[in-house]
């Protein structure tokens, strides 16, 4: 799971959002302050409000200062800090709510922002030096989460750190980053890491050197272990795998930090892992459940070590394990997975009795805290924060998705509740959509009981134990539930239900998306307005001037900062041409020029092969050879890099959006227009590169390797994007070296269960590649209608419409990469033949 995705899920029940404001005036931070007099400029940036003297200057970049304060003392260090700046006319910006104070400190939110209440920006060294001694006064004993990208100023809430104070931006792995100027005028990355640095050509001032030496100091050398490797992170604190100094013995640190990572009853990390350490000592004892060796601190940080439990994740032992992902699974599989899965259920049962006759509550039971060791699976429990009393009456305030109770259980309820999913999830797991569509239960359990060799009454204990008990669930039936659906109804109510979710007075997106349109803005192709726009064009050939007319005044009100097809402006430039608004079009282009300069990833999301293919389109379609030009100038900067092109790195980036597979697309298109044969070498190269990331597993399928046990079939990453344009490679040199992984590339999209529904990273994309190949055999043809039966899976009533949900199945999406817009195109591009995305081709022969 991403944990990223938690942090979006405070604002709405249906679709991530920003938490801003709740409604309550008294969440509202702006209440408090007194209105500055004339010669202030306000405004609002996201979760931000910006205060800025009209009158000053500020530089680019500097050195910044950052205001930390928990839930307890935000109020009153706001309404301190706000009158200093307006008497000193200091540029600063705070958050706007209380909400959004408690989402940025909360477990599962970024930990660059964590603790940040105010950021204010001194003009020079002088200044800065000034407003710290004086606010370091007027905050004395204010206590606050630590800003772990910064440097502390003294042991009050005030924190520096060198950065840019204007938007800057630079690349950084193919990917656009907030960037500060050299002296020479080279653009850098802004680090914003955990750890506090400074670029190289800065210098410290030297009334920061005493805070600098206490920072390093930070009682390093009295820590008792020595940490070999971090486990996992969240914002209250790491995990980390450590030897123990005195004798040597591994153990398990788990590190909670004052203020930070707050639940939903605002406990901090450090309560939880206080009240974790009394929870292992009263468990002492049960075979599984790691011993507690010491609680300590060192500097502020708090530490509980524990005794090292061997094994994985029951999650990584499902994907590794799981038959429904692999192609051909046979009915031997099935069998043998039924009986081991069943046997795992039941030693986790077993062993939650056992904590239950100490009179503890789990309360976070969920497949990334039950361990599997060995060939026996012996299993073990972890992570105990979330524990509570059994008399006491509390609920867990943290919980997996798709595992936490609703508040209609209590007690030892629920950890009947978690096991109850578990004995659902381990054959089929999707049960993060039971939060958003309730009314899936029945169907979720009864394709169990069909497909796997369960007990008679399997589906029916697990339905007896989840339905809510307090209301009737609306019902989760939609037109993909029938026998044989009515794809035509389907589409027409897959359009409605991206019209009633638009937000046309909201500035900042028209349609709700991934988690990724409050990073790129909501107006671009991939998780924007424009691709939503495109795909309601494409399919059924509507318009919607009310959303067009947003989608021009999102570009003139604020400009896109990066010039990709997928996360800027080129392919909104597409969409607007697409639509008729040629001038507005040659505008945005222009006025991207010197990003596309700068521009070297090679990518088809962000980089320079979305760029090269954009160029090209509107030379063919205006017939205006300086396009054409340009778009011959990009794909040689693409062929040069590739003759340079690094190895592959450790994480996947094979496939349509960010591997080589969109140069190898932009190649194509070349020889199309040019019918010179060395693009078609340069398109077979560069395919060559993304197959290079793939391994062939077990089954006979090749999948992007992605990690150290992980391979993805995706569209975006994965095998099925290189077989996308594999495919297109094929009609001109079917004899191309590249092809060869045709085969292993079809078969990775041929597994049962996928667990998202979307074009990008889910099972339209995979069904349509599969739909793109020029002969497909009967196993071929049969595996698309298998993909098409199971989108009855994820399919949701919305309104009067149809809704998908988006990555992780948290929240509803209307996007092209992750939602309802992508399924759109992936229905026409399987059932009509049509062109799933832009740039490729529609299919020419009937299936």
């Amino acid at each position: 799971m991403d944990v990223r995705y938690e942090a979006y899920c405070f604002a709405d029940p249906l679709f991530f959002d920003e938490q801003q404001e709740n409604g309550d005036v008294a969440d509202d931070f702006a209440s408090l302050l007194p209105a500055p007099e004339s010669g202030w400029r306000t405004g609002v940036r996201g979760v931000w409000r910006m205060m800025h003297p009209v009158a000053r200057n500020l530089p680019l970049q500097g050195w910044k200062i950052h205001v930390s304060a928990g839930l307890g003392n935000a109020e009153r260090v706001l309404v301190k800090v706000h009158e200093h700046c307006l008497e000193r006319t200091l540029s600063y910006k705070h958050l706007r709510s209380r909400s959004t104070l408690l989402a940025r400190n909360s477990k599962y939110a970024p930990r660059d922002g964590s603790g940040k209440l105010l950021t204010l920006y001194p003009a020079d060294n002088d200044e800065l030096e000034r407003v710290l001694a004086e606010l370091s006064a007027k905050l004395d004993g204010e206590p606050g989460a630590y800003i772990l990208s910064d440097l502390r100023y003294g042991a009050g809430p005030l924190y520096v750190r060198y950065g840019g104070f204007a938007e800057q931006w630079v690349e950084l792995d193919g990917k656009r980053v907030l960037a500060v100027r050299k002296p020479d005028g080279t653009l850098v990355p802004d680090k914003r890491e955990s750890t506090f640095s400074v670029p190289g050509w800065v210098t410290i001032p030297e009334f920061l050197a005493p805070h600098l030496a206490a920072r390093k100091s930070g009682g390093v050398d009295q820590f008792p272990y020595r940490v070999k490797s971090s486990l996992h992170f969240s914002n209250g604190g790491g995990v980390y795998l450590a030897d123990r100094n005195a004798d040597g013995e591994q153990v398990v640190l788990k590190e909670a930090r004052p203020f930070a990572g707050l639940d939903r009853d605002e406990i901090d990390a450090v309560d939880r892992l206080r009240w974790e350490h009394e929870v292992l000592e009263r468990l002492k004892g049960i075979e599984g459940i790691p011993a507690a060796y010491d609680r300590f601190t060192v500097w502020e940080h708090h530490f509980l070590a524990m005794e090292y439990m061997p094994g994985v994740s029951l999650g990584s032992w499902l994907a590794r394990n799981y038959p429904l992902t692999r192609r051909d699974c046979t009915e031997a599989d099935i069998v043998a997975y039924t009986e081991r899965a069943l046997a795992l259920v039941d030693r986790v049962a077993r062993m939650v009795d056992e904590v239950h006759g100490r009179r503890i509550v789990f309360g976070d039971l969920h497949s990334m805290n039950i361990l599997v060791d060995g060939d026996d699976d012996e299993i073990g429990l972890i992570d105990f924060e979330m524990a509570t009393d059994a008399g006491s009456g509390k609920r867990p305030a943290l919980g997996a998705p798709g595992f936490r109770a609703p508040r209609d259980r209590n007690g030892f309820e629920i950890d009947d509740y978690a096991i109850a999913v578990l004995k659902l999830w381990i054959f089929l797991p999707l049960t993060t959509l039971l939060e958003l569509a309730p009314a899936k239960l029945r169907g979720l359990a009864d394709f169990v009981q069909r497909r796997f060799d369960v007990p008679e009454g399997y589906a029916d204990a697990i339905v007896a134990e989840l339905a809510p008990r307090n209301a009737q669930p609306r019902s989760a039936s939609t037109e993909l539930d029938q026998e044989k659906p009515d794809w035509a109804l389907v589409r027409k109510q897959l359009t409605e239900g991206i019209l009633a979710s638009a937000t046309p007075e909201r500035t900042d997106r028209l349609f709700p998306g991934d988690i990724e349109q409050f990073r790129v803005g909501g107006a671009c192709f991939g998780y924007g307005a424009a691709g939503v726009l495109h795909a309601l064009n494409a399919v059924g050939g509507e318009r919607y001037p009310d959303h067009e007319r947003w989608l021009l005044d999102s570009v003139r009100r604020d400009p896109p900062d990066r010039p990709g097809f997928y996360d800027g402006s080129y392919g909104i430039a597409y969409v607007l041409e697409e639509l008729g608004y040629r001038e507005e079009a040659t505008k945005l282009l222009a006025a991207s020029a010197t990003l596309v300069e700068q521009t070297t990833d090679h990518s088809l999301e962000g980089g320079l092969s979305g760029i090269g293919l954009t160029q090209l389109h509107f030379a063919v379609a205006r017939k205006d050879n300086e396009f054409g030009r340009q778009a011959l100038a990009t794909a040689v900067r693409l062929a040069e890099a590739l003759e340079t092109a690094a190895p592959p790195g450790k994480f996947a980036r094979a496939g349509l959006l960010n591997g080589w597979s969109g140069p190898a697309l932009l190649f194509v298109r070349l020889f199309e227009r040019t019918r010179e044969e060395g693009w078609l070498s340069f398109a077979d190269q560069a395919l060559e590169r993304d197959i290079e990331e793939c391994v062939e597993s077990d089954d006979g399928s090749l999948q992007v390797r992605d990690g150290e046990s992980r391979t993805l079939p995706y569209v975006g990453v994965g095998g099925a994007g290189i077989l996308m344009v594999a495919e297109e490679l094929a009609k001109y040199r079917p004899d191309a070296k590249s092809l060869k992984s045709l085969p292993g590339l079809r078969e990775a999209c041929r597994g049962e269960f996928v667990i998202h529904p979307g074009l990008f990273f889910g099972r339209c994309g995979l069904m349509t590649a599969l739909s793109m190949g020029s002969e497909p055999d009967q196993r071929v043809l049969d595996t698309i209608d298998l993909h098409l039966s199971r989108l009855a899976w994820y399919a949701m009533p919305y309104k009067d419409g149809l809704a998908f949900p988006g990555n992780q199945l948290l929240r509803l999406s209307m996007d092209v990469v992750t939602g309802g817009a992508g399924v759109l195109l992936a229905l026409a591009a399987t059932l009509d033949g049509k062109a799933v995305l832009p740039f490729l081709s529609p299919r020419t022969t009937g299936h």
